[in-house]
């Protein structure tokens, strides 16, 4: 892989620039409402939380529901709105959230040799954030958010969304990179991009997924792309 290939080079958010911890994030978040967070506690709340993520990826919910329905029984229970636990939640994952090792490094590398931009599922209230937060922002020429465009990954039509704020570039000198296969990579491979799948757990290859690159490290691309 050389980067004379690419004019681009498109990352997912969540676990692939930034460790996403949504146990720590919760912990804080629920300090301010006087409950001890546990662990039986998340594993209940992921049992809701990953079964609506499918169905916002789907297209069959939108982000309005998923962020309203994931913190129903805790909204029940502390009498509190929903939305404003899925609030108070993103505002403590934007204090818990940092770069993955070897992003900004990789980010550096990169600048002025390809454009930079993000493509995440994740919400707009953590996203924006979040970059200025971690001092990031500055590297990417877009950020194109699922819940402001109204689509999800992996459906084309936010991939056709983000090149026609890039321009329309030719779809062979664009790589996504991304940690999820069902997003991020079968997204990136059905919009005609290159794609890379940062497998840092060295999960075997998903059954119908094939990228055109894996690495295990942020570090291992910064190798492969820039030497």
């Amino acid at each position: 892989m050389k980067l004379k290939n690419y004019d681009w080079v498109l990352f997912d958010a969540d676990d692939t620039l930034f460790h996403f911890d949504a146990f720590a994030g919760l912990k804080l978040m629920f300090t301010s409402f006087d409950v001890s967070f546990t662990e039986q506690d998340y594993q209940a709340y992921q049992l809701v939380n990953k079964a609506l993520w499918v169905d916002y990826q789907n297209g069959k919910i939108t982000a309005r529901q998923l962020q309203h329905q994931r913190f129903d029984a805790w909204a029940n229970k502390l009498q509190v709105p929903s939305l404003n636990l899925n609030s108070a939640f993103l505002a403590a994952m934007s204090e818990v959230c940092i770069p993955l090792a070897g992003a900004e490094e990789l980010l550096k590398s990169l600048q002025g040799f390809a454009k930079l931009g993000i493509i995440t599922n994740g919400f707009t209230e953590l996203q924006q954030i979040r970059l200025e937060k971690t001092g990031l922002k500055p590297y990417f020429d877009i950020l194109v958010i699922s819940e402001q465009v109204g689509i999800a990954k992996p459906h084309p039509e936010i991939f056709n969304h983000a090149l026609k704020l890039m321009g329309n570039p030719e779809r062979n000198r664009v790589l996504m990179v991304g940690d999820n296969p069902d997003s991020d990579i079968l997204g990136g491979i059905n919009s005609g991009l290159g794609t890379c799948w940062l497998n840092r757990d060295s999960k075997p290859l998903p059954e119908n997924i094939l990228p055109h690159y894996q690495v295990t490290s942020l570090s291992e691309l910064k190798s492969l792309l820039v030497g």
